[in-house]
């Protein structure tokens, strides 16, 4: 990937399925909020991802700011919507590179990329440039799987273990709550091209971390244990356990999901305790689940620009 290649690219933006054709090049911005300058929040030692990823040391994760998806509530709401996109700090790619160094300088179990299908060619340059500079840790591609495979295959290579969300089966909650009635269907080809670039997960022995692979995550919605236990079924149906699946209860109400009413909860231990007998009765070996309460606004981080200066 070439800075000339990457001009073309955003000039003509189809990276993601929106296609929305920005001239991202020329300052336009796209459907992710953003023009052709990588633009970040935080970047920082992460504690609360799977026990695999974060480990000990804690992952080293980069929030970018926007998104291709854009979730009605979505939980990073302050740099992925609207003017919330413009939160954040310009980056080099020189910088980038040097982001991606000292987080592994801080002992990071690996560089966790988080929502940056939309910054994607440019990201390929800066893990080239990190690696040729000494970068060893695992990357990982943290995404909402609404994805292009011909974007995602710039990426062979270069990504490690891909992190990727699986939300919704149903078009009809996909287009309700993310505008994207196509989202199962993208989603799950991305998953499958992701797959194919990682194959079966490895781990390190030591450890316990995560070291190449595909690690599905599935956060239920209240009131739609149906749809998760079709999202399970999909996943299992397709990969077995050849790959790790993540089944969450984290949502978290947030101010700006108080106007829908069917979203204004968590969700309760009953539905979150049906999705888990479902995952065991169709043979879901390889996941994580969450004990307790994960739905506390302390998981979500500051995104106070750390790190990034």
């Amino acid at each position: 990937m070439t800075s000339e290649q990457i001009n073309q690219i955003m000039s003509d933006c189809t990276l993601c399925p929106r296609r929305c054709h920005a001239n991202r090049a020329a300052g336009q911005r796209g459907f992710c909020g953003q023009g052709a300058e990588i633009r970040a929040a935080r970047a920082a030692l992460h504690f609360w991802e799977e026990p695999c990823i974060s480990g000990s040391a804690g992952s080293g994760a980069v929030f970018f700011s926007g998104c291709s998806l854009q979730c009605v509530f979505c939980q990073n709401y302050d740099i992925a919507h609207g003017q919330g996109a413009e939160k954040g700090q310009i980056l080099s790619l020189e910088r980038l590179a040097r982001i991606f160094l000292e987080l592994q300088e801080k002992g990071a179990a690996n560089i966790n990329l988080v929502t940056a299908g939309h910054f994607l060619p440019q990201v390929c340059l800066g893990i080239e440039r990190a690696k040729r500079e000494g970068l060893s840790i695992p990357v990982v591609y943290n995404s909402s799987a609404y994805e292009e495979v011909s974007a995602l295959r710039m990426l062979e290579g270069l990504v490690d273990i891909y992190l990727p969300d699986l939300k919704y089966q149903s078009s009809r909650l996909s287009e309700q709550y993310s505008h994207a009635a196509d989202y199962f269907e993208k989603a799950t080809a991305a998953i499958g091209e992701m797959f194919r670039q990682t194959g079966r997960p490895a781990f390190d022995p030591e450890s316990g971390l995560m070291k190449r692979g595909v690690l599905a995550r599935h956060l239920i919605l209240p009131g739609q244990t149906g749809d998760s236990k079709r999202v399970l079924r999909w996943l299992h149906d397709t990969f077995g356990n050849d790959i790790y699946v993540s089944i969450m209860n984290q949502y978290t109400p947030l101010p700006h999901t108080a106007r829908i009413p069917e979203l204004n909860r968590r969700v309760s231990p009953e539905e979150y305790e049906r999705v888990l007998a479902f995952s065991e009765k169709i043979g879901v070996e390889n996941g994580f689940v969450q004990e307790g309460t994960a739905a506390a606004e302390r998981f979500i981080p500051s995104f106070d620009g750390e790190g990034l200066e």
